[in-house]
């Protein structure tokens, strides 16, 4: 039966005022063995009003793993829960889009959320938050949203150009901010090792070779381990003058 560790770290990084990114963990115990919700969002908005939209979308999340996930593990079935993912997404999307009507400002959140449960997990994703297994190697498992990733998907750009070209942040769509969503929903077999949630703070400044090597799941003897190694790498990114908000979190598997 697999077991979970999990701890989650956030920065307001270099520049910025508020830290608009918003990370949830939860863990339970039930008949089938754990089951753990993670979750981050890089808001975007004026003043505090990404802090706002993120902060929503996690409270919805936090409020359907305590209501409605005990009654989804009578009988688990993690398609049903990725349609109904899909559903609470879509409906934020629009809660928060008609919020920032009312208020004449606009604002919106991406999220990556994780769910793991027996021996399967769940990823619904928007935007470009990013979901990685670590174990031999760094895989992403979410594919970035954006206007160059599809570019680069497309062959019309390469990984070096994407890098610098001044769009590398423009979305193609978020939580709050477009006028529909489609999320991503991705299904997988729950594998021992390292899974690592993180905003685009997090992996600017920093390789995936320096991530790896930080983050193997070997060097995760503790949460004080994880924990130590993601402030490390935190405060890396700030020394190479990362001026998002930077958040990250671990989850090891074993």
């Amino acid at each position: 039966m697999l077991r979970y560790k999990a701890i989650a770290e956030t920065d307001v990084g270099m520049s910025k005022k508020t830290n608009q990114d918003s990370v949830l963990i939860k863990h339970a115990k039930c008949g089938i063995g754990e089951v753990l919700l993670a979750v981050i969002c890089d808001g975007m908005g004026g003043l505090a009003k990404g802090e706002l939209a993120s902060a929503t979308v996690v409270r919805e999340f936090a409020r359907w793993f305590e209501e409605e996930l005990p009654f989804e593990l009578e009988n688990l079935n993690l398609e049903i829960i990725g349609a109904k993912w899909s559903f609470m997404l879509k409906d934020l999307n629009v809660k928060i889009l008609q919020y920032s009507q009312t208020i004449g400002a606009s604002l919106g959140t991406t999220f990556t959320g994780l769910l793991l449960a027996g021996d399967e997990y769940l990823i619904g994703h928007v935007g470009d938050t990013r979901a990685y297994h670590i174990d031999t190697a760094i895989r992403q498992l979410t594919e970035d949203q954006t206007f160059v990733a599809r570019e680069i998907r497309r062959g019309t750009m390469t990984l070096e150009q994407a890098r610098t070209d001044k769009r590398r942040n423009m979305l193609l769509q978020c939580v709050g901010a477009s006028e529909k969503v489609e999320p991503d929903i991705l299904q997988g077999g729950c594998e021992r090792g390292v899974y690592m949630l993180c905003s685009d703070g997090f992996r600017h400044e920093i390789t995936e070779a320096e991530i790896y090597e930080s983050f193997r799941p070997v060097n995760f003897v503790n949460k004080e381990v994880m924990r130590a190694n993601a402030r490390d790498l935190i405060e890396e990114n700030k020394r190479r003058q990362e001026k998002d908000n930077i958040s990250v979190i671990l989850i090891k598997v074993y």
